[in-house]
């Protein structure tokens, strides 16, 4: 037995000599199996090879036989772990100790992926926790938007109380000090006369922002700690859809503004239930916005606009106008909302905009020349010299991204000239495997032999599944040598 647990921590091919030595896959230590801490500790490989030799997946474990390997992988968002125990027989909604499963953990933990395994493989969605609260009430007080969308996409919605008072709960946390409220419930969950010192961490992930607390005591050792994630105004709008509630334009626009970052689901979020309706009110008060004097609210409603279906040539002009007081007012301009319509405009994909993205090229924000160079991709007409030097400049930006765009800006455009071709070849020996793809790429598509020896180096160096070998691999289709061809087909990742 001590052989096997010891075995856990020195790799796989430890694993496999216990279990050929004898050693039982039923092992215990102190009550706990050993496929339970391998579950627990992330180890997929040898939770796989522990199933093989007979582990029982479903088979309760600690002092109080209480815990479960299928929760214990959930508690710490170990997905692969939770898929390898589900297709050995575990069973998805399967209670271990005070009435919890897998899912209830995943949910209150905010591990979107391990929720997504376990609802495909059937957990129920609308199963309550040991709380009372479904696991929709419990994403939305979590804050989770990505957790409420899997719990839609498995029929979580269908339940219309359910989802009336996660929306409800999603409703009670907008707003709120969310770093005061865990501070708070935590001191108070401690004892009376004591005191610490709070310590506060903000962490952008899934879409929005976690607000993680943690206790200190007067030696700055830790205690407690707790977080929850800032996504309710996102999730109250997503829920408001599944029950079909109307809310206003100027509601949605204030969850969408009041964290003022464009890439936050809430803003997102608020993008998508707007142009969603599609009708001449939405489009009237978005462009009444980007006539307003607040920037976010500009770039708000240039994003509307763009996604507005049907209404693609009215508010082109209104984009346009847009970019142009952008372009005017550049001089230490902020990001927004240059860097959003310059995206709307290139959502927009109509090639009278060029002169417009051309006039932003030059932005001091990183971020408002990658939208730019990416919105020309594939607009700008034959015989633009001006486009052409523009994006070749935007193609030696010092900002990775933007190079990565503007190359393929360059390998899209109808010109084949030395200006392009030159431009193109620059970047065949780009630090980024990506640029460099799309070099080779662009150089393929005009026929110019430069690009094979950079398209065999990045079929050789790139990883299988990288976004520069797909590229890469898309250039084939225009080499028109068929030994070449066949070369570079069969030319395989070095030592992956």
């Amino acid at each position: 037995m001590s052989t096997l647990f010891e075995a856990l921590w020195d790799g796989d091919d430890a694993v496999v000599r216990a279990l050929r030595e004898g050693a039982d896959p039923e092992a215990t230590d102190e009550g706990e199996t050993a496929l339970y801490r391998a579950a627990v500790a992330d180890e997929p490989g040898a939770v796989r090879l522990l199933l093989a030799a007979g582990a029982d997946p479903g088979r309760a474990s600690g002092p109080d036989r209480g815990d479960l390997p299928l929760c214990g992988a959930a508690c710490g968002g170990h997905t692969e772990v939770v898929r390898a125990l589900l297709a050995a027989g575990a069973r998805p909604d399967q209670e271990e100790g005070y009435g919890f499963t897998a899912l209830a953990w995943a949910v209150r933990l905010g591990h979107t992926a391990t929720a997504e395994a376990l609802l495909a493989a059937g957990a129920v969605p609308g199963r309550p926790g040991p709380d009372g609260l479904t696991p929709l009430a419990a994403a939305a007080r979590r804050g989770s938007p990505s957790l409420v969308r899997a719990l839609l996409g498995h029929g979580a919605g269908e339940d219309r109380d359910a989802v009336a008072a996660a929306l409800a709960e999603a409703r009670r946390w907008i707003g709120v000090d969310m770093a005061a409220v865990l501070r708070r419930g935590l001191v108070e969950s401690g004892g009376a006369g004591d005191t610490y010192e709070a310590v506060v961490r903000r962490v952008p992930e899934d879409g929005g922002v976690t607000v993680v607390v943690e206790l200190l005591r007067a030696d700055g050792a830790p205690t407690r700690g707790d977080e929850r994630q800032t996504g309710h105004a996102a999730i109250a709008t997503l829920l408001e859809g599944a029950l079909g509630e109307a809310v206003t334009a100027e509601e949605l626009a204030e969850r969408a503004l009041r964290r003022g970052d464009p890439a936050q689901d809430d803003w997102t979020t608020a993008v998508e239930a707007l142009a969603a309706r599609a009708d001449e009110g939405v489009f009237v008060t978005a462009t009444g916005w980007c006539a307003g004097p607040d920037p976010l609210r500009r770039a708000l409603g240039a994003q509307v606009l763009a996604a507005l279906p049907g209404f693609t040539a009215s508010a082109l002009p209104v984009l346009r106008r847009l970019a142009a007081d952008e372009a005017r007012a550049m001089a230490g301009a902020s990001r927004e909302p240059a860097a959003s319509v310059a995206g709307a405009l290139g959502d927009c994909g109509d090639g009278s905009a060029v002169p417009e993205l051309l006039a932003l090229a030059g932005h001091p924000d990183d971020e408002v020349r990658r939208q730019v160079a990416a919105a020309l991709a594939g607009i700008v007409p034959p015989g633009h010299p001006e486009a052409v030097e523009v994006i070749a400049a935007l193609s030696r930006d010092p900002d990775t991204r933007v190079r990565d765009w503007a190359t393929l800006a360059l390998a899209e455009l109808p010109d084949d000239t030395p200006a392009v071709r030159e431009a193109l070849a620059a970047r065949l020996i780009d630090e980024d495997p990506e640029t460099a793809a799309e070099a080779a790429r662009g150089l393929a598509l005009r026929q110019d032999p430069r690009a094979v020896e950079p398209l065999a180096r990045v079929l050789a160096d790139a990883a299988p599944d990288s976004p520069a070998r797909e590229t890469a691999l898309s250039a084939l289709e225009h080499v028109t040598d068929p030994r070449i061809r066949t070369r570079l087909e069969w030319t395989q990742p070095r030592g992956r």
